[in-house]
């Protein structure tokens, strides 16, 4: 496996639930679960791509363009995650907020794949992409149990 198909499957797990909360009703049970399901998956999924991703494509001046975007982006989610957070669940706002998040997930994981996913394969070499996909995912795993117990 290389880094950008372990990336992928955090992409598809992003997608899934963003599309599942937007289906979601109120200060419901299942609006709190698919919530803290997508809040793990955004959280462990950033920090492992930021680490094992990001950080080595900033280190070449061909990649720094597209890392600046990136995790400018990361933060933008980071910020209306935490809004939704403090949001009444109920409210009205609320659903309005977790749309403007879905669509910006889906914006992002978009843009990666079919624009920063191009780039970053020709600044890392074969050997690179394989064992940057290793090192994200042991830190995927780890902030993944992590995340169950701090969000």
């Amino acid at each position: 496996m290389n880094i950008f198909e372990a990336l992928r499957e955090s992409h598809e797990r992003q997608r899934d639930l963003a599309d599942q909360l937007l289906k979601t009703h109120g200060d419901s049970p299942e609006r709190r679960n698919v919530f803290q399901a997508l809040k793990n998956e955004l959280f462990a999924h950033e920090v492992a791509e930021d680490r094992f991703f990001y950080i080595p494509l900033m280190m070449t001046d061909s990649g720094l363009g597209i890392t600046r975007h990136a995790l400018a982006e990361h933060h933008e989610m980071d910020e209306m995650v935490e809004e939704l957070t403090e949001l009444d669940m109920s409210n009205t706002g609320w659903l309005a907020l977790a749309k403007k998040l879905t669509e910006t997930v889906h914006h992002h994981l978009t843009e990666e794949e079919h624009r920063f996913f191009q780039q970053a394969g020709k600044i890392l070499d074969e050997q690179q992409k394989t064992v940057l996909a290793k090192q994200y995912l042991n830190e995927y795993e780890h902030y993944k149990e992590i995340s169950k117990t701090m969000l």
